[in-house]
């Protein structure tokens, strides 16, 4: 089936639904059609700057991707599915998309108190540290349940969700299944809120390896709650999974716990919200041989501050599945207009810190090296700090209104980045057993940014960046400048010049320009020119990044 026949297809079926909606009541009354569109391209040019060997440069030197989402409801059902296409995945993208298909399709209702939905479907138990079925689009990660979902809310407060399915992999389905069940109860509370949940998940996988006994069956249980007084709130979640041997742990036989607790305070012009963490061996997946993204059953939360700008960004941290310990807190203030630091029209600002480290472990048994395959793997005593680094991050944030037609900010950083285990991706056993040997490197950086309001709806705003880094990257310096025409147009450009590369020969200009264009829901934007090698994260999960150049295409539109 070619492209255009599947969209055909899926749009037919789609409205095909809503002649099957009229035994559920909805008779004489209207459906709605609803459709999103996204394409994105890269033209690739050859770099031998920026790509000496052309290890990066695709024969096919176009790669394009794209996809289609019809959306159906009529009263209180609702329908759709999504096509998807891959010609070939852009550089960076997970390969396991190639090709085309219609991977996502659902059918909902609601009947008598019940939300039944029956196909594709996302998900989530509590903070998801034990179930989240979802979509990260940027990141190229979608692990939907393919199965049944059951859902009801009772008036005196409790709610009780039931999943049962297959996750997706790619344009096919994972080996394994996902069962799972969560209540949640608001608990009667004059005094404020208070909200108590649990949550049961297994997942079955057949074993049938030749050395090890694996298990078949999974399971895994959380109790949460949510307490809010005031001005003061606070939420925790604990998570036990049985033993679960697996590519990602080196196949272990060690059970998995994780605990997040957060506590919040806020009034007028004062926020602290200060978070705490403990990851032991959770990794869990519906396939047990699976790497990267594939079949993800949970997602573990960050305890970092997410930074969206280009040079603080080349140093991000990703959240350690096998185990880790860690925590943050945010502070922000805001000085009124007419106080002494707040001046003539205010000042706001924000102070952000995180840290992250290893878990304490010591061997099983005399002899026994930490981690070995087909053992409990290691001990952890919870009170005890680990020994190995992970990450750092101290930053502040001042946000100053100048007057009506202009602002800015400022922020400064400091932080310690594991190279070593954050992007050479090294195990924790590998450096126990080598202490010493990991690299530690120290970031600093700074970043101002000003708006101004011009006539005509116009805006202009600057960027400016500097970060130092000791050995691997180096320093570097960035500009950007971006002038928003009209409602209608926005032009930009950059230049990042990684000028203290320890290599003279990697001491490159990496120049952007960009054009985007609005036209009521629809958006076009073009780029020429480098982009650099990293890491791409979003919510403590990463991917890399290839170098390089050519112009990139994207084009959104809905309705």
């Amino acid at each position: 089936m070619n492209r255009f026949a599947a969209i055909g297809t899926a749009a037919l079926a789609v409205l095909s639904f809503g002649l099957l909606a009229q035994p559920l009541g909805t008779v004489g009354q209207p459906g709605e059609l609803h459709a999103i569109f996204q394409f994105d391209g890269q033209a690739y040019v050859r770099d031998s700057i920026l790509d000496p060997t052309g290890q990066y440069y695709p024969e096919d030197k176009f790669r394009g991707q794209g996809f289609a989402t019809f959306t159906y409801t009529q009263g209180g059902l609702r329908a759709g599915m999504r096509y998807e296409n891959y010609q070939n995945p852009i550089l960076g993208y997970p390969q396991g998309f190639k090709g085309q298909g219609i991977p996502y399709r659902f059918v909902q209702f609601e009947q008598d108190g019940f939300d039944i939905t029956v196909g594709n479907f996302y998900e989530q138990f509590g903070s998801g540290m034990i179930l989240r079925a979802y979509e990260e689009r940027g990141l190229g990660l979608d692990n939907a349940l393919d199965g049944v979902r059951i859902a009801t809310r009772w008036k005196n407060g409790l709610q009780i969700k039931g999943v049962l399915g297959k996750q997706r992999r790619y344009f096919s389905l994972g080996e394994g299944i996902v069962r799972g069940l969560d209540a949640e109860y608001n608990l009667p509370w004059k005094a404020g809120a208070a909200v108590l949940g649990g949550s049961f998940v297994s997942k079955y996988q057949p074993a049938n390896d030749p050395e090890l006994n694996l298990p078949a069956n999974v399971a895994a249980g959380a109790l949460r709650f949510n307490l809010a007084k005031g001005k003061w709130s606070l939420n925790s979640e604990y998570v036990y999974k049985a033993n679960d041997p697996s590519f990602d742990n080196a196949y272990i036989y060690r059970p998995g716990q994780a605990l997040r607790s957060t506590l919040t305070y806020r009034t007028k012009g004062f926020s602290v919200q200060a978070s705490a963490k403990r990851i032991d061996n959770m990794s869990f997946r519906s396939d047990r041989s699976a790497q990267q993204f594939d079949v993800f059953v949970n997602f573990l939360p960050p305890t970092s501050k997410l930074h969206t700008y280009a040079l603080p960004a080349l140093f991000p941290y990703a959240t350690q599945i096998n185990g880790e310990q860690g925590g943050e807190i945010d502070v922000v203030k805001a000085f009124s207009k007419g106080s002494w630091l707040g001046g003539k029209t205010g000042l706001t600002v924000a102070l952000n810190a995180s840290w992250a480290e290893s878990l304490q472990k010591s061997p099983v048994a005399s002899g026994v090296p930490i981690g070995a395959i087909g053992t409990d793997g290691y001990r952890s005593n919870w009170l005890e700090r680990g020994e190995i680094p992970y990450f750092r991050d101290v930053n502040v944030e001042f946000r100053k209104k100048f007057s009506k037609k202009s602002k800015g900010m400022l922020t400064l950083y400091d932080l310690r980045y594991n190279k070593t285990v954050l992007n050479d991706g090294v195990p924790d056993a590998v450096l126990l057993a080598n202490p010493g040997q990991d690299s530690l490197l120290t970031v600093r950086a700074a970043v101002a940014e000003f708006q101004h309001t011009l006539p005509n709806g116009q805006t202009l705003r600057y960027e400016g960046q500097w970060n130092t880094a000791n050995g691997f990257r180096g320093d570097a310096v960035m500009g950007l400048v971006e002038w928003t025409v009209s409602d209608r147009w926005t032009v930009a450009v950059q230049e990042i010049y990684n000028y203290g590369h320890p290599s003279v020969g990697r001491r490159i200009h990496y120049p952007i320009l960009s054009l985007i264009h609005f036209s009521g829901n629809t958006r076009i934007q073009i780029n020429y020119g480098r982009q650099q090698q990293g890491i791409f994260c979003v919510g403590g999960i990463c991917r890399v990044v290839p170098p390089s150049n050519g112009l990139a295409v994207s084009f959104t539109t809905s309705f």
